[in-house]
């Protein structure tokens, strides 16, 4: 427990275990409680749950009731978290003699006044088992990654002496078109989703190739290690073999033509404005008709509904010859969803999210599905594609939903799209597979993305995926996250060594600080496509970028853009803190208009959510409001204005608060180098 007396240079809010700080100097330090008993020999662990919306340069803890710089130890760097995620440092070489009954800690937050963070469930602990594996795999394992990520950084940039030209899949067969310059000892082989291309040295029957140039086809459906494999999973790779195993002498190849089992016509979006994290049982479904939704995204936790046996109240799916099965009660809610959202033509898009084993209705789903390697202070996990069960295992979810939402009747509705996790740049929070450099961390997720794609096709040849991705541009708040340009030059180049595919790109572009709804003040944005943020305030870049050349699928066709994510903050309910809300949003509109790059525009929060560490972001008030639940705010009726013939008519009111006089001023006229 902190002492809310014994502090520096700070101000505190205690509600309940909960601690809201903000730094007012650059000496802000605050005292825990005094040890009531001696801590146990192993309680060496200090961890809480933080949520801070900007991060701190540091953190440093003193061993007191003596306060000196040899008794404490210092973190330098505390992520931004624009979730509740876990933060535990180890103390064991640091605590010495410190432990006893009175002993104290000083927690110093920083050198930098205004920085803001949460603090929750303070405690010292000992390891979990999950911690005490991590460390004693950690050396291991990095020096295995370093190799892996030279081996991946070598093939990507290197021009091999045969290719893989088309890889076409048909209701049972698949055809392998290629060429090599020798035939010497030379296979086609098919990498599956739990192999690593620059690190494989042998392949399940691989298949001699016998002319320089070939078109062999083979069977789509095979059996490996008890599982039925359904090799529109795999890519296709030319391998010479050699004393020690096999050497490539081509890039791989994933499918570029897939079989789609129903003949469907395209879904068009009407417009432009969405709705994030929609729900058919959060109430209110009125407002798709009053703001006129084109376009919603919907969560999808696998494991709050996937089990590995059978029971009452169970679906059972069959994928590749094993049963899988789903909670009916929740599968009928996406139903409900999907149907009402179909019948009124809102194109979806689902939001993939992996839990934690321990939040999972069955645990053996969840040790299928939770990466070995997540971290617990990660959020959510990125999909586990280690060894064929897990694999199996999220082939399974995927084609059930694939399938499910993909009928010709549309008798459950339509799921058009699919969004790859969250936030995959600030993946040590949304996406957690630990500590990974880039290049690792992205074949992963290039992967899951691929796996989705080409079950989706199987179902809808119109299905596109996005990478999810913060308004973190080419800036990163510490060595957990990545800036998601770089991602992108990465997906990129994978993209052209390993065959193109409908990728798209869903960004979450809030203001500068998520608070501050003034997005015109941003002062960590450029018109450059090396900006640090992209944020409301220069939207120009993505949508210049979105239309770069090199980004163009196929070179030829704009991907899609959805700005799945976003919205302006509400600081409180007095009418100014609407108002500048619903300014924040006015402003963002009118530069999306001349934007034609950017396909959608999905509010989140829908309404405000207790659980977004204090903000107010939503269209209307928090459902449990004492004095208008679930409300609207001035921004929903700007929302519903928006795209309409009055428009202007609600609009121009919040010109005053931008500062502008007329809607022209709000545009980037120069260009975007």
């Amino acid at each position: 427990m902190l002492n809310t007396i014994q502090k520096n240079q700070l101000k505190i809010q205690k509600n309940n275990d909960e601690y809201r700080i903000e730094t007012t100097g650059n000496d802000s330090w605050i005292l825990t409680e005094p040890l009531k008993s001696q801590i146990g020999k192993e309680d060496v662990i200090l961890s809480f749950e933080y949520f801070s919306l900007k991060g701190l340069d540091l953190l440093q803890i003193y061993f007191g009731p003596v306060i000196n710089e040899a008794r404490s130890k210092t973190i330098r760097k505390v992520a931004l978290a624009e979730g509740w995620i876990k933060f535990s440092v180890d103390l064991s070489a640091d605590i010495k003699d410190w432990g006893h009954a009175g002993d104290i800690l000083r927690l110093d937050f920083g050198t930098l006044p205004n920085a803001e963070i949460q603090i929750r469930n303070i405690q010292l602990r000992p390891f979990t088992e999950r911690e005490m594996q991590i460390a004693a795999e950690r050396t291991e394992k990095k020096i295995k990654e370093q190799k892996m990520e030279g081996n991946l950084k070598s093939y990507l940039s290197s021009h091999f002496p045969g290719q893989i030209l088309k890889v076409s899949v048909s209701e049972d067969k698949i055809m392998v078109k290629g060429n090599t310059k020798s035939v010497n000892n030379v296979y086609l082989c098919d990498i599956k989703p739990y192999q690593d291309v620059t690190e494989s040295t042998t392949y399940d029957d691989p298949i001699i190739v016998k002319k320089n140039s070939f078109e062999i086809i083979l069977p789509r459906f095979v059996k490996k290690g008890g599982f039925n494999y359904d090799r529109v999973l795999s890519k296709w790779v030319l391998a010479q073999k050699i004393k020690e195993g096999y050497q490539l002498v081509s890039s791989a190849h994933y499918p570029d033509v897939i079989y789609s089992k129903y003949n469907l016509t395209k879904d068009v979006s009407k417009g432009r404005k969405g709705l994030g994290g929609f729900s058919f049982n959060r109430g209110h479904v009125s407002d798709l008709d009053d703001l006129d939704i084109t376009s919603a995204t919907v969560n999808i936790w696998f494991g709050k509904f996937m089990f590995s046996k059978p029971g009452p109240g169970r679906i059972a799916h069959q994928y590749n010859g094993k049963f899988y099965y789903f909670l009916e009660k929740k599968v009928a809610e996406f139903d409900s969803t999907f149907l009402l959202t179909s019948q009124k033509g809102i194109i979806t898009a689902a939001i993939l999210l992996v839990d934690k084993t321990e939040q999972c209705s069955d645990t053996l789903i969840g040790r299928l599905l939770q990466h070995p390697d997540m971290d617990p202070a990660g959020i959510y996990s990125m999909p586990n594609m280690t060894n064929p069960a897990s694999v199996d295992c999220y082939a399974a979810a995927l084609d059930f939903l694939a399938e499910r939402y993909s009928r010709a009747d549309r008798k459950y509705g339509r799921l058009n799209h699919w969004i790859m996790h969250n936030e995959v740049d600030a993946g040590w929070e949304w996406t957690n597979m630990g500590e990974k450099s880039a290049a690792i961390f992205m074949d992963t997720y290039i992967k899951s993305m691929r796996m989705c794609y080409a079950i989706a096709r199987t179902y809808n040849p119109f299905s596109e995926v996005f990478i999810s991705l913060t308004h973190y541009w080419a800036w990163t708040s510490s060595q957990h996250f990545y800036p998601s340009k770089d991602l992108m030059e990465i997906l990129l180049q994978y993209t052209k060594v390993e065959g193109d595919f409908q990728w798209a790109m869903a960004q979450h572009p809030y203001p500068q600080s998520l608070r501050e709804p003034k997005t015109w003040l941003d002062k960590q944005v450029d018109f450059t496509f090396n900006t640090p943020l992209i944020t409301f305030n220069n939207l120009e870049v993505l949508d210049a970028w979105i239309k770069l050349p090199k980004v163009l699928y196929q070179g030829k066709i704009k991907r899609t853009l959805w700005l799945s994510e976003n919205g302006t903050n509400s600081k409180t309910y007095s009418d100014q803190d609407l108002a500048e809300q619903a300014a924040g949003f006015a402003y963002t509109w009118k530069k999306i208009e001349k934007l034609d790059g950017i396909d959608g525009f999905q509010w989140h929060n829908w309404f405000d959510n207790r659980k977004e560490g204090g903000l107010r972001i939503g269209l209307r008030r928090f459902p449990d409001d004492e004095t208008n639940p679930g409300g609207i705010k001035p921004v929903w009726n700007l929302f519903k204005a928006a795209d309409t013939q009055n428009e202007n008519e609600v609009f121009d009111p919040y010109k005053k608060i931008i500062g502008i006089d007329n809607w022209r001023q709000v545009h980037h006229a120069g260009p975007i180098q």
